[in-house]
């Protein structure tokens, strides 16, 4: 039994790494290009015969081999690393995003890739042998011989094995399954590791009071899977931006996000860690600027649609939109965006008295694979689109369409805000920012979705919009030279490491835990 999942796993489930190791060989060198399967095999043959318990061997090879099933599907379709990264991105994923990757494909995959053998492993009577003593001596000897067998694979291709490894690093992520081993990893982090001491930032902060004598309003926008290549506003030729062209938006046009996916970028961006000393403990275990913003006396809200907070809206307000509460615009598994204008309206309307406010949207905006469910149909611009979860039976013009879609409609949404907005300008200074958290591969290089390890993911994946409506009253208000930061929006370089900073110069908050030199509004005041 060990010998027959051992070849298993190494044949079927790991055929995506295999093939990918052969074609990193090239040309003449054959012999490499059909060993992984055999060093596979091998290292099954040693894990497979240390976990052969008896009582625990069957129900813990049906957990692996049903995950590992599921997690060859996703590598074979998607071209997706399950990193720890990934990882944590699966498991603080809801029920509704979880939902909309099972379709009539991925269950079939996984019920013949994963339910047979388990079946099989099941109906399989395994035979105690006489003695405890020849059972590890049995054990013993398959592992000595996969040894062996390493070794002397080594011998012949440690010199190809070093080479294509320290070039492709993401190999290993990509063996079934190495989930297992980052999922275990990710509990062990969350559940059974001393959380940090909380550090509180910006006890100090305060709000420079307005020119005008008004409070502020400001909206800001948590956009989702939109990537920078598909804006109009940053020179796609598409029109994806119809709605806000006559608002007069500032457009960043090189935007680097944190992360490839939303449980590790939104708590990112939000912090005053940067992309290179980013960890998830230390974000949740401090302030971040919305908490900063709260203790310069700003009435901090927090409105979701997007499946969760990420643990950054832990000390302020949080509205969380569910299907229960009756919006109209609510399907059966999610809400449209425009639900969350609505909220916001309720929101600022229901205020006795106007004071600062700051209301972040998070928007569900272009979550795939179900794209075609983040917009209404009649707001369907292009056509064909991908309406269908499993995107890979789709062709790339309806991928690209339907994901195309999504961007009108966030652009709608954007479009709906800004000009609720001058309703409340006699009671409030109003402004709004838009910045997505990551971006989404349609295809490019055999990529799909998002979440590849940042180190080799493309940009499509980390270049991302951020816009700014910036009216007359609130520049001068604030003493902001619109042309300026126009032109920076231009020419300069930016990144989420940014947005902790320049929101808080944005809305004018005073604070040692702001650094100057990140936030790019002070160039552009006086």
């Amino acid at each position: 039994m060990i010998v027959m999942l051992a070849l298993y796993f190494a044949i079927v489930l790991n055929f995506p790494v295999t093939q990918k190791l052969y074609q990193l060989a090239g040309e003449g060198h054959l012999a490499f290009a059909l060993s992984p399967s055999l060093v596979l095999f091998c290292c099954f043959l040693i894990i497979f015969s240390l976990l052969a318990i008896p009582y625990l061997f069957k129900p813990l090879l049906t957990l692996i081999t049903l995950s590992s099933a599921a997690a060859t599907y996703a590598i074979w379709k998607y071209q997706i690393v399950f990193d720890y990264g990934m990882v944590e991105n699966i498991l603080a994923t809801n029920s509704g995003e979880a939902l909309s990757y099972v379709n009539i494909y991925s269950v079939l995959y996984c019920l013949v890739l994963g339910g047979l053998p388990v079946l099989l492993l099941y109906r399989t009577h395994i035979l105690s042998r006489e003695s405890w003593l020849k059972a590890g001596l049995f054990r013993a000897g398959l592992v000595v011989a996969a040894c062996l067998m390493l070794a002397l694979l080594t011998a012949f291709f440690y010199k190809d094995y070093a080479s294509v490894g320290r070039n492709n690093r993401y190999i290993t992520k990509m063996i079934v399954p190495a989930h297992v081993y980052y999922g275990v990893k990710y509990v062990k982090r969350t559940f059974f590791t001393t959380p940090l001491q909380y550090v509180e930032l910006g006890k100090d902060a305060t709000v420079k009071p307005s020119k005008n004598g008004k409070p502020n309003l400001v909206v800001l926008v948590i956009g989702e899977t939109a990537r920078a290549h598909n804006m109009q506003y940053n020179g796609y030729q598409r029109e994806t931006n119809p709605y806000t062209q006559g608002l007069n938006l500032i457009a960043l046009q090189s935007v680097s996000s944190c992360g490839t996916a939303t449980a590790h970028s939104l708590p990112c961006m939000m912090s005053n860690l940067s992309h290179d000393n980013y960890k998830r403990e230390r974000a949740d275990s401090q302030d971040n600027v919305l908490d900063v913003m709260a203790h310069a006396g700003v009435d901090v809200t927090w409105l979701e649609n997007d499946g969760g907070d990420k643990h950054v809206a832990k000390n302020i307000t949080k509205h969380e939109l569910t299907l229960s509460q009756g919006w109209d615009g609510c399907q059966s598994l999610s809400c449209y965006d425009e639900v969350l204008v609505q909220q916001l309206a309720q929101l600022v309307d229901a205020k006795d008295k106007p004071s600062d406010q700051l209301v972040a949207l998070h928007i569900i905006g272009s979550h795939g694979p179900t794209y075609y469910q983040r917009y209404p149909k009649d707001m369907e611009v292009f056509k064909p689109a991908c309406r269908r979860s499993d995107i890979e039976n789709c062709s790339d013009e309806e991928i690209v369409n339907v994901y195309d879609n999504t961007l009108v409609y966030t652009d709608y949404v954007l479009a709906q805000t800004i000009k609720l907005l001058p309703g409340y300008s006699e009671q409030y200074n109003v402004a709004l920012m838009y910045l997505s958290d990551h971006g989404e591969s349609l295809g490019e290089n055999g990529l799909y979705l998002h979440g590849t390890p940042y180190a080799f993911a493309p940009t499509e994946q980390t270049q991302v919009p951020w816009l700014i409506w910036l009216p007359e009253e609130y520049a001068s208000t604030q003493g902001i030279n619109r042309d300026c930061l126009a032109q920076a929006a231009k020419t300069g370089t930016f990144s989420h490491d940014n947005l902790f900073h320049s929101l808080l110069g944005f809305y004018g908050v005073e604070t040692q835990a702001k650094q100057a030199e990140l936030d790019f509004i002070a160039g552009c005041r006086g």
